[in-house]
Parts: structure tokens; sequence; C-alpha cells
């Protein structure tokens, strides 16, 4: 079916035109064709069409990817997962039109003990369908057999944990610098793009030593003086960096995430489940104290320096929220010094780019119908991202909520 979305400002993942046409052909968009008139036509007046949204750091199980969805974040980038609950989302992703896409790492590389394994209760292993949790990796045949296992079941890129848990006062095992080096080397001959979770600038600089083409989360252990010398040293390897702010804030115990629950453009779309999450409280995970806002100068910092900001969340079943938690970390971006634009491209074009997804992130014809239709006008507002009057997946019109 074609749908002609008519004098709609377009946000295209990169710059803003105004009074645009733009065509749904199927699942992919198109040039406007007046001689081939469209079956359904929307009016796009006082609204903005963006690319769907792209999470660049989630963890999906039941229910996550619908309501990401919902929210108008068309795909996520999961960071862990385990074998039986990420089959289940994978096959969900393939065949139904009302849940994000999905790419996946599978299970994070890290050391006998480490992180994440201390907080791999039996509650969440329950959540991860299964009762032996992750593998891990000791020696350079396991790191091997670790990469070729995680390719087997299909990973779209590979992740690894340097996470000593030193932040917080944890004495954590940890993955050292040659074991992450043969993780990369090993990954990069499979063809996968190498993410690592680090939390502290002393584990970015080990994980980016080793070779790694992007990191997790922002460090949270370098205060404003020091932010501009760590984004040198940083943009000096070439790669990029999810932001995560929403996971750091609700693991260091911020209570600004619930904003979201005062404003009615979220809260109405928010399933129980999602409002039950805010009132979780984070044990057992490394952050340092002020976390938050050295992570807010970090990427300031890291923005100018010329690094590519990824905005993602860490959405779990447990919190952050699937879907309108990338919604709160366009606003953190912003907060912490990016433009609503550039907040925007972080969640489209750039993760899109920077993970090799050439088909999204974009309004071009040709690229897949992915999109994001607003009241309001979020690239100078960015809370107008919440104002969602429709959602295509892959040119299907989402049922409105």
């Amino acid at each position: 079916m074609r749908t002609l979305i008519r004098n709609v400002r377009v946000f295209d993942g990169e710059r803003t035109v105004t009074g645009a046409d733009v065509l749904i052909d199927g699942d992919r968009i198109a040039e406007p064709d007046a001689a081939a008139p469209a079956a359904v036509e929307v009016d796009g007046t006082g609204r903005t069409l963006l690319p769907g949204l792209i999470d660049a750091h989630a963890h999906a199980f039941d229910g996550d990817l619908a309501e990401a969805l919902t929210f108008g974040v068309t795909t996520e980038l999961d960071m862990n997962n385990l074998p039986p609950t990420l089959a289940v989302q994978r096959r969900l992703a393939a065949e139904r039109d009302d849940v994000a896409d999905l790419r996946s790492s599978g299970m994070v590389a890290t050391a006998p003990g480490g992180h994440p394994t201390q907080i791999m209760t039996a509650d969440v292993l329950r959540a991860f369908g299964s009762d032996t949790g992750l593998d891990t990796v000791a020696d350079a045949d396991q790191a091997k057999a670790f990469v070729a296992a995680r390719l087997a079941e299909g990973a779209d890129y590979l992740k690894i944990a340097v996470d000593d848990g030193a932040v917080s006062g944890m004495r954590l095992p940890v993955i050292g610098p040659e074991l992450a080096a043969v993780l990369v080397e090993a990954g990069h001959a499979a063809g996968l793009r190498v993410i690592a979770h680090t939390v502290t600038a002393r584990e970015a600089l080990i994980a980016l030593d080793a070779g790694v083409d992007g990191l997790a989360h922002l460090y949270t252990d370098v205060d404003e003086q020091g932010a501009e010398d760590m984004a040198a040293r940083v943009a000096s390897y070439d790669v990029f960096v999810a932001s995560t702010i929403t996971y750091i804030e609700a693991v260091s115990g911020d209570p600004a995430g619930a904003e979201l629950l005062r404003d009615p453009r979220v809260a109405a779309r928010l399933s129980e489940r999602a409002r039950s999450t805010f009132d979780r409280e984070f044990t057992g995970i490394p952050m340092h104290a002020r976390g938050v806002v050295n992570a807010s100068h970090a990427a300031s910092a890291l923005l100018r320096a010329g690094v590519p900001l990824l905005a993602g969340t860490d959405a779990t079943p447990f919190g952050p929220v699937h879907g309108a938690g990338l919604h709160h970390e366009l606003l953190r971006l912003t907060e912490a010094g990016l433009t609503p634009e550039q907040a925007l491209s972080s969640a489209t074009s750039v993760t899109a780019r920077c993970f090799g997804l050439a088909d999204r992130g974009r309004i071009a014809p040709g690229l897949r119908a992915d999109l994001l239709l607003v009241d309001g006008d979020p690239t100078s507002d960015i809370t107008a991202t919440r104002a969602i009057a429709d959602v295509w997946r892959a040119g299907v019109r989402q049922e409105r909520r």
C-alpha cells in the first residue's frame, strides 16, 4: 500500500527540511509520484517526520520490543542476552510487524565471576529463560571458542566486559588486556564489530588499546576538568560511544528518570509493567557516585572532540524502560550540551552508520520505511518526540494508542 505524508517538516536523520511530501510504498520510502496516487494520505501540517528511533543499548525480553515500538523505537540493539530468550525475540522481530526490529551480540564475554554475573540472580536468570547463566572466558582458547559460539548463534556484533567494580568499592574478576585483545582479534576475524562494557576511563582505555570499535557506556569517573583530555584520547582511537545516561541514573539512584511518569504524552502509553520499574532499586552494579554528572561532561566533551555519540538506554525488563527511556535519554543528551538535531542524529543516522545498518536511520528513497511522526518540532524542543501521532515499522502503520 502507498501512503503519502503531505506538507510535513522532515528531520531526515541529519538535517531538517520543511513543507515536504514523503511517500511510503510497501516497506520502503519512495519518491512522491503525482501520476500514481497514494491510497492513504496523512496531513503533516504542524508535525515532524523522523526516522524510526534506534536504541543503541538495550536488553530485550518478552514484551520489550512491543513496548519499544509503541514509542517509535523501531530498532533495538541488544547488548547481552542468553540463547533461549534471544531466539524468541529474534523470531518475534522477524515474523511480526508490531514489535521493534532487533540486532544482538548474544552473550557478553566476561571473566568467571565477572560483571554482570554478580547480578545474575535466580529472578534474572528466569527472565533470561535459563538456569545456567553466561559462558565465561578465562584464557585464549576459551576466548576463541566464545566468539565461534556467538557467531554460530547469529550474533550481529560482539560485546566484551572490562569492569572490575572498583569504581564503587567492589572487587570483581575481570578480563585483562591480553585476553581482551584476543577476543577483539577473534571478533574482527569473524567480521564482527566489537563493543566494550566499561564504566571508568581506565577500563575504557584498556578496551580501546585492545582494539574495540566502540564503548557501550560513557565513562563515569572523569570530572569536568579532565573531560576534554579524556575525550581527545578517545577520539584518537576512531571509535563510537553509546551514552546510557538513563542507565547511569537508574543504578546510581538518581530519580530524574521519573519525569517520564509526569509527562502525560508518555504516561498514557506506558504499560503497567514499565510503570512498575520506576520504583526498583538496583544493587550490585558498579557505578561512580557522581556518575550522571561526569557522564554528562563526558558526552559534551566527546561531541566537541568529534567522537560519534549513540543514544542508548541499557533498557531491561527491570528498568530503565524500553521505548520511553530513549525519549528521556534524548532529553539528557540535550541537557549535556547536544543540540536537539545532534541528539536526534544520535538516535537515528549516527547509530545506523556505526553499526552498518545501511537500510535505516535516515529518510531517503529506497530506505526502509521505519518512521515516527510527531506533533510539534523536536528540532527546537526535544521533548516533542513524545507527542507521537503515528509510527510505521517497515511501512506498516501501527495501531494508535
